[in-house]
């Protein structure tokens, strides 16, 4: 009697959960077998009849490995990647953990530090666009008045990543130190007690109890800004457009021009699907190495 319940439970589950499942699967996996599909053909809108030509599935990842462009957009995308990620991770660390003392000034400050995170990407990038530019933003005119003028970062080539470093860890940096809050948050008082009672200052409390329990947390918060840094395409496109040169092109704004510019659908493709590969193996490799686990010493 209680097998038959319980397989007429779990029928019912599957059969509530089956449309869901559908439109996922529509959603997410038909576009996936579709990016694949097409990455194997030499697809080019002025040639229809390429979108069926699978005559040489490997050509496109053959260009890749010798195109000199696309190996300087994925230099290009780590060192954004790199550097967005840790400013972010260390910065909010530091913000969670002042955001986590009991104040009531800093508690009302709390909800002024999510608005970065919840604006649109396009109206940040047009507000550092404001900032970056030396004729309307009043950074420059502040500077110059007080006689430190600097160059139009966006369009200099030592400083237009940097550039978007910044705005890109402006908009994300609430996002890591609300998963510290909230870590810090669910963190049990006994192993603070614990560690004071036992005589460890508060750096050691810090370094041998706190951290080593935000582990997870940061770690989360570490793979979302990960994938996020390689989808920073609206703070690119509005503030740099991929220059000065190739300065600021990561590869998936160089698999939007292929496709866009030049309507080499196939090889974009290809860019889109390394791309994605790389970012699941490397996520995959910080899952490993760093372990989800949080370990208090």
């Amino acid at each position: 009697m209680k097998r038959a319940l319980a397989g007429r439970r779990d029928r019912t589950y599957t059969l509530c959960l089956l449309p869901s499942l559908v439109v996922l699967a529509v959603v997410t996996l038909a576009p996936t077998v579709y990016l694949v599909a097409t990455s194997l053909t030499p697809l080019d809108l002025t040639r229809p009849a390429t979108a069926l030509d699978f005559s040489q599935p490997s050509g496109n990842y053959a260009l890749l490995l010798h195109d000199d462009r696309f190996w300087n957009s994925v230099w290009v995308q780590a060192k954004l990647s790199a550097g967005t990620v840790a400013f972010q991770l260390v910065g909010g660390l530091a913000l969670g953990l002042l955001l986590a003392v009991r104040s009531g000034f800093v508690e009302a400050c709390r909800t002024l530090f999510l608005i970065p995170m919840v604006l649109p990407p396009i109206v940040v990038a047009i507000m550092w666009k404001v900032l970056y530019t030396p004729d309307i933003s009043p950074v420059h005119s502040a500077l110059a008045a007080l006689g430190l003028p600097i160059p139009a970062l966006i369009t200099h080539p030592d400083w237009a990543l940097p550039a978007i470093v910044i705005a890109d860890v402006w908009e994300w940096l609430p996002f890591t130190a609300l998963m510290v809050l909230a870590a810090l948050k669910m963190m049990p008082e006994e192993a603070l007690e614990a560690a004071r009672i036992d005589g460890a200052a508060g750096w050691q409390v810090l370094r041998h109890v706190v951290l080593p329990y935000l582990r997870p947390a940061l770690l989360v918060a570490g793979l979302f800004r990960l994938i996020d840094s390689v989808k920073a395409f609206p703070l690119i496109y509005i503030l740099t457009d991929g220059g000065p040169g190739t300065v600021t092109e990561v590869t998936n704004y160089y698999a939007f021009r292929q496709a866009f510019n030049f309507s080499y659908l196939g090889f974009s493709s290809a860019i889109t699907l390394a791309l994605v590969a790389a970012v699941f193996l490397l996520s995959w490799w910080l899952v490993r190495v760093v372990g989800a686990r949080g370990d208090v010493e």
